[in-house]
C-alpha cells in the first residue's frame, strides 16, 4: 500500500478546532477520514516550528490521497504537503530501470 509523509500547518481557524476538541478529538477525526477510504495511519504527532502536525499514512492508492488532500484544503483549516514515501525495494527496482535521457546542451 502506497506511503505518504503529511506536513500540515493550521490556520488560525483550524488551530481555534484543535483547541476546542483536543489532540485526541482530531486522531479521531484523522482516523475516520483515512480507513473510511481504506487506509491506515502509522503515526500521527504534533510538532513545533514550521510544521504543527506530521503523519505517516497508508492509502490503497495515490487517487485517495488526492481526495483527502483536496478536501482538506478546501477547508481551509490547515495548510498540507503530502509526499510519497517508497522503500528501498522500490528504489532498488527504479535503478534497474532503463532511462533513455539525455541532459540539456549535452
Amino acid at each position: 500500500m502506497p506511503k505518504f509523509l503529511i506536513q500540515a500547518t493550521y490556520t488560525p481557524e483550524g488551530t481555534k478546532g484543535l483547541l476546542s476538541e483536543g489532540a485526541s478529538g482530531r486522531r479521531a477525526a484523522v482516523e475516520q477520514v483515512v480507513t473510511g477510504l481504506g487506509g491506515k495511519v502509522e503515526s500521527m504527532y504534533f510538532t513545533f516550528g514550521e510544521d504543527d502536525i506530521v503523519l505517516i499514512i497508508d492509502f490503497p492508492d495515490p487517487v485517495s490521497m488526492a481526495a483527502v488532500s483536496l478536501t482538506v484544503k478546501a477547508s481551509g483549516a490547515l495548510h498540507t504537503r503530502a509526499t510519497p514515501l517508497l522503500t528501498i525495494d522500490e528504489i532498488d527496482e527504479a535503478a534497474r530501470r532503463q532511462v533513455n535521457f539525455r541532459a540539456p546542451a549535452s
